[in-house]
């Protein structure tokens, strides 16, 4: 399968207020920085989308390109085949990538998954041990397919219980809509999207993210060698993310009525999907990348996905999880 590109996001709002964006100090900078970013339509991408409808990241001297992916899988191979610089990924993917040889590294937490992500499923079926023997539709090597590990594994059961039916997380919908799969794991908007069907009565969520906080953590994520070169391009770029996420908080309608647009949403349609996400703020991000037991530290959640990974046989072994990231970004901006 070729990475099909939906659409890349470069639009003007003329006369936006900057007011948030400036309350962080503007990079000095010759010539625009550019960097093209491998991403996916996501509520909890907001921050970087606000920036890129408001041009938030100009005063920074960069210009940042979004191209859009149907499948998130899809994007280690891009960025490994320089078709982008960078990726937002989920963190599940970046340990696989590393277990394997890659070299890419987290440069900044983007948000928890609270909610967001989660396993939809006819009502007849009330909990994970109903999947016993149903058919799942779910995308390998995916979010999707982390999320339902785990639920499986908290629940002592394993694909082996399930019929597994590969199918991309934008599939899901129609699928479940025709009757043809009872079970089906994607994230928004296709959550609400399924749980809608039917006035309501046809489906429910069974089992979210919001039951393991901290293990689904979107991350902006960058090949070692693009670091050594962008240096000055991903320090403002996160800078950008911050301006975006200031100017959310600020202006929340007009935030949401932005981010409905790529979630092709209403603004109110997309404060709902926003509610299933945590963005963390540029203050909070160093503390993900300290070793902790917890699975709101890098080390805590890794120790979870690489087990799961480990188990279902999609890695050899289990990374140094100080390998996966490379906090130095966020330790000098928040000095």
């Amino acid at each position: 399968m070729t990475a099909p590109l939906i659409r890349s996001i470069r639009k003007s709002l003329a006369g936006a207020s900057l007011a948030a964006a400036a309350l962080i100090a503007p990079f000095a900078a010759q010539a625009d920085d550019k960097l093209t970013i491998g991403t996916v339509v996501w509520a909890g991408y907001g921050p970087f989308y606000v920036a890129d409808e408001l041009d938030l990241y100009d005063q920074f001297g960069l210009d940042v390109e979004l191209q859009f992916f149907n499948d998130p899988a899809l994007i280690p191979s891009a960025m490994a085949s320089r078709a982008v610089d960078g990726g937002m990924l989920t963190y599940d993917q970046v340990v696989g990538s590393v277990a394997k040889g890659l070299k890419h590294k987290v440069v900044m937490p983007i948000d928890f998954s609270d909610g967001g992500d989660a396993i939809v499923a006819d009502k007849s079926i009330t909990s994970v041990a109903d999947f016993k023997g149903k058919q799942v539709g779910y995308n390998p090597l995916s979010p999707s397919d982390f999320l339902l590990a785990y639920a499986l594994q908290v629940n002592d059961m394993t694909e082996k219980d399930i019929r597994p039916v590969n199918m991309t997380p934008e599939a899901i919908p129609s699928a479940m809509a025709s009757g043809n799969l009872p079970v089906g794991v994607t994230y928004e908007p296709n959550v609400s999207q399924i749980v809608g069907m039917g006035e309501g009565e046809r489906f429910h969520v069974v089992y979210s993210s919001a039951q393991a906080p901290g293990l689904i953590t979107d991350v902006l994520v960058f090949d070692e060698k693009v670091i050594a070169k962008q240096e000055q391009a991903i320090t403002a770029m996160i800078k950008g993310y911050q301006a975006g996420l200031d100017y959310m908080q600020a202006n929340p309608e007009e935030s949401a009525t932005i981010i409905g647009k790529v979630l092709g949403v209403s603004g109110p349609e997309a404060t709902e999907q926003m509610d299933g996400v945590y963005n963390i703020p540029l203050a909070e991000m160093a503390e993900i990348f300290k070793e902790s037991d917890s699975t709101m530290s890098f080390y805590g959640s890794g120790a979870v996905i690489a087990d799961i990974l480990v188990k279902n046989q999609q890695i050899p072994a289990a990374p140094d999880f100080g390998d996966t990231f490379d906090a130095s970004f966020v330790e000098s901006l928040n000095e």
